[in-house]
């Protein structure tokens, strides 16, 4: 069971995440315009200096820019989250980011490409095409992540972050997320409002190849409300060891499925 967490942007936070056993450590680039960022190139080569791989957001997708930021960075993945759909100029956007992809895997073939692919929340009916975006973009993507959209009944609203998905704090649609796992013929990392609370009840409901947390780990201030870039690491130690132990739960439950099968 592969853990990720987002967002971390000093070099300093990075060893404690490895000895709570954070498999893949992501951090965010927001702004095309200030695209370099010496600490965070720090922060990459910490990660990868313990053995872990470094994620990389970035929140612009002109392909200059990107060739740029990841010649500087050097991840070990770069995560492409802009808003999926077929609606408007949707489709447009998914064909220029198909070829952003084609492009990314053709110039740096050693990094692995992740995509995040954007789920309903539980009981909204807005229809979106997961597995036909997932169709889409596989081709050119090692990994899949789930992501909250936030929409009013059919209709999007704003997200978090205008013009991508994630950071919403809020579950998707457990159900279509194991669609989209039990469809993908790469991995999936199951993301959107995961939390130690949650994630045993997520593995379990979505089977996923990993889980994702990155708002639902963060420390909170005196209201309650979470702070960005400020993780809370022992919700983050909590969240592992709960991933954990539902994916051992799952493996000894199919264990002890294929005995009873084969002493019957």
């Amino acid at each position: 069971m592969i853990t990720q967490i987002y967002e971390i942007q000093t070099p300093g936070e990075v060893e404690p995440l490895g000895e709570i056993g954070v498999d893949h450590i992501g951090s965010v680039i927001l702004s095309e315009k200030d695209w370099r960022l010496p600490i965070i190139r720090e922060t990459v080569r910490a990660i990868q200096g313990i053995g872990k791989k470094s994620s990389l957001i970035p929140l612009y997708n002109d392909p200059a820019t990107v060739f740029r930021t990841l010649d500087y960075y050097r991840p070990d993945i770069v995560h492409f989250c802009e808003m999926l759909t077929f609606e408007m100029d949707g489709k447009a956007l998914c064909q220029r980011l198909i070829s952003l992809q084609q492009e990314v895997r053709s110039r740096y073939p050693e990094l692995m490409i992740m995509r995040s692919i954007p789920i309903g929340r539980p009981g909204e009916h807005m229809a979106i095409p997961t597995i036909a975006l997932a169709e889409l973009f596989q081709p050119v993507s090692d990994l899949f992540l789930t992501d909250t959209v936030l929409s009013a009944g059919a209709a999007l609203t704003s997200q978090p972050v205008n013009g991508f998905v994630g950071i919403t704090g809020q579950t998707c649609r457990w159900q279509t997320a194991r669609e989209l796992a039990e469809y993908a013929q790469i991995p999936v990392i199951l993301a959107g409002g995961l939390s130690p609370e949650n994630v045993y009840d997520g593995v379990q409901a979505v089977n996923p190849v990993g889980v994702d947390s990155c708002t639902c780990t963060n420390r909170a201030d005196d209201q309650g409300r979470p702070i960005r870039f400020a993780k809370d690491l022992e919700r983050v130690r909590r969240f592992v060891m709960e991933a954990q132990r539902a994916a051992y739960d799952m493996a000894d439950g199919f264990d002890a499925g294929q005995t009873s099968m084969n002493n019957g």
